[in-house]
């Protein structure tokens, strides 16, 4: 069982040893300290903090925790129930409130939930305010609020129309030609809170042949949560069985989109913003963003529209402040999250369903003759575990002097880009696991696995010890 406390919030496994898992004493301290954070950088006594969660069954419990912590010190909660990251994000400055909490795990098994933090502008916190929610956290001296200052709790049961409101307002999405194309779509749901969500968004679109999978927000995943393609096969056979022109997957909260083609092949996670920026470019002509991770299929497209591209760290805040930074019209990870800087700064399924099925709709193309249409790449991801005395960073900067003729990158472990071959390797130690991520993309998977390999088997001669074999 595991408790994670970082800077992108707290998550866990839930019950079992307090300190050890997502426990109701390590919920209750985790969450004072960020209403504690909220008053002190929000200059309140008593702060707004909107609440949303995923359909999970931990849900109601970690909710009820949450809440009543809230009211203990002070603040005043909005509840909204059932909601996505998203429009938990866009609900914070659309009720002008302080701050906003996310009740989820996002793509990890039911066991898991978790505290995601936002700050006033609806956006996840970044690394100097989650480190300082931390160690208020470490304290054991915060106060309380005393019984004429406890907080209340409110009701608010139209966020996701305010959500797909401002996806309907939106000037790039084009609902005219969406409701032309008579769409027939198929959803999976995964038993949360996308099951609700994206119907309500495909009908508010025009779609009016829509067929539910898996859209009982009851928090029972019936697979794997995480969007990849094993896990959604379901999905991509009854997409064909019933003649549907795409299949859309979400992620629990809803900030993740794949998508499926209509011959049940999968059009690719790390085509979703790809396909997505394509179209934004198009009408909008701009810079783009996405991880260090992400398919250079993103630098390509942007390239070809006269745009600048820039890769990031790995992670959504990291993602956003170089959007903010180079003025990015677009951008976000290659997991399927799409980053429309104009509606708001986070990764957003529905504003990916929106744009994406205003493209399908205006290219007159089959949703697989979309993807073949672009740059193909694959990405062989791999891990090397790591012996307790391994000096990564020593490893890292052989490695990099190895390859000093090439470009490379050391915002976020070490990249190297061989442009001539259309390549590259990234390198990245986990935060959570004593692990060594060894990320390849080329033009196709078999190139992808042989440079993986190389730099993998580079990193054993210089290590001198043996680690175990990669792992996709």
């Amino acid at each position: 069982m595991t408790l994670i406390a970082s800077i992108s919030g707290i998550r866990g496994t839930i019950g079992g040893q307090a300190g050890s898992n997502l426990t109701p004493p390590d919920i209750v301290k985790f969450t004072a300290a960020y209403a504690e954070w909220l008053k002190k950088s929000r200059n309140k006594k008593r702060p707004l903090v909107v609440i949303g969660r995923d359909a999970r069954l931990s849900g109601p419990m970690l909710f009820q925790l949450v809440s009543g912590t809230l009211t203990g010190m002070g603040a005043e909660v909005v509840n909204l129930g059932l909601a996505s990251t998203p429009t938990t994000e866009i609900m914070v400055t659309h009720l002008k409130a302080d701050g906003g909490l996310i009740l989820t795990a996002s793509h990890n098994p039911l066991q898991w939930n978790a505290l995601k933090m936002l700050n006033h502008h609806g956006e996840f916190l970044n690394d100097k305010e989650g480190r300082a929610i931390l160690d208020i956290a470490a304290q054991t001296n915060m106060n309380f609020a005393a019984v004429e200052e406890l907080g209340s709790i409110k009701e608010f049961s139209q966020a996701d129309d305010v959500h797909i409101k401002a996806i309907l307002k939106c000037p790039l999405v084009n609902l005219p030609a969406i409701r032309k194309a008579n769409f027939k779509v198929v959803v999976d749901g995964v038993n949360s809170v996308g099951g609700v969500v994206v119907p309500k968004l495909l009908k508010a679109l025009g779609v009016k042949q829509i067929v539910q999978l898996n859209c009982t927000p009851d928090g029972r995943f019936p697979h794997p949560p995480e969007p990849l393609p094993e896990n959604l096969t379901a999905l991509a056979s009854e997409v064909k069985k019933k003649k549907a022109h795409v299949g859309f997957a979400v992620d629990p909260d809803v900030d993740r989109l794949a998508i499926i083609n209509e011959d049940g092949t999968m059009f690719g996670e790390e085509y979703t913003l790809v396909a997505v920026a394509d179209y934004v470019l198009k009408k909008k002509r701009g810079n783009t963003v996405s991880n260090l991770s992400s398919t250079r299929a993103l630098k390509d497209i942007t390239l070809l529209y006269g745009g600048k591209y820039a890769a990031s760290a790995v992670g959504e805040v990291n993602v956003v402040e170089m959007m903010k930074a180079t003025k990015a019209v677009i951008g976000g990870e290659g997991n399927g999250g799409v980053i429309l800087p104009s509606i708001h700064y986070g990764r957003d399924a529905l504003v990916g369903i929106a744009l994406f099925l205003s493209l399908l709709a205006t290219s007159k193309m089959k949703c697989s003759q979309l993807r073949a249409s672009y740059p193909s790449y694959s990405i062989s991801k791999n891990k090397i575990h790591l012996a307790p005395d391994m000096d990564v960073e020593n490893i890292l900067q052989q490695i990099r002097e190895k390859y000093k003729h090439y470009p490379v990158t050391t915002v976020d472990g070490l990249r190297i880009d061989f442009e001539e071959q259309k390549e590259w390797v990234h390198l990245r130690k986990s935060n959570t696991e004593p692990i060594l991520r060894v990320y390849a993309e080329s033009p196709t998977m078999k190139a992808a696995e042989k440079l993986a390999e190389k730099i993998i088997n580079d990193i054993r001669e210089l290590s001198h010890q043996q680690t175990s074999l990669p792992e996709a």
